[in-house]
């Protein structure tokens, strides 16, 4: 888990067909080079410029490696949308320590408690905190904090926690049991209640 803070989310997004193309290349045993290589020449990404595309593609290897799981990958590449989805979200955490935080302290905190609104005040309060206590949160302009947001709440709308970004009730999701196992596998079970998992 990276440990400092990054505004990387403002261009990233949640990247979900990208980054099982990605996967998808990889399981054919292409090489990274190769795999940009194609993407670029293909037009895989329909970016309109090979620069973007080359930056995406390298944001997708940085999260499949945040991973560090070759069965993720596998079920990235082939499970369903779902099932890949939330692996694909479990990546972000990985990679990017406000998703992490996001998940496990606003998300994971409401299932916990069996709170289920949420609204915008929940993405203010969150921020709120960080900035009183990280420097570098502090320093980011209202514009990329904004951006930031409207990130957080399209990955929740992409994974089925929300049924639109104007919605104020979480559902109630199951983690994925390939998802489940590979996170108990790794230790990682402070990531288990950002997916509804208390067992």
């Amino acid at each position: 888990m990276k440990s400092e803070y990054n505004g990387g989310l403002t261009r990233e997004q949640f990247l979900f067909y990208e980054i099982r193309t990605v996967a998808n290349l990889m399981e054919q045993g292409l090489d990274r080079d190769e795999i940009v290589e194609k993407i670029c020449e293909e037009n895989l990404f329909q970016f309109p410029t090979e620069r973007m595309t080359k930056s995406i593609a390298k944001t997708c290897f940085q999260r499949i490696d945040a991973l560090d799981s070759e069965t993720l990958v596998y079920y990235l590449a082939n499970a369903s949308a779902e099932v890949a989805k939330q692996i694909n979200l479990y990546a972000m955490m990985k990679y990017n320590r406000i998703v992490r935080d996001f998940m496990t302290t606003v998300i994971g905190e409401k299932f916990r408690t069996q709170e289920f609104e949420f609204s915008g005040k929940d993405l203010n309060i969150f921020f709120f905190q960080l900035q009183e206590q990280n420097d570098t949160v502090a320093s980011w302009s209202d514009a990329t904090i904004k951006k930031i947001k409207q990130v957080l709440k399209k990955c929740l709308v992409e994974c089925g926690y929300l049924d639109s970004t104007k919605s104020t009730k979480l559902n109630m999701i199951s983690i994925a049991p390939e998802l489940e196992d590979a996170i108990r596998a790794d230790n990682d079970l402070a990531a288990l209640p950002a997916f509804n998992c208390f067992r």
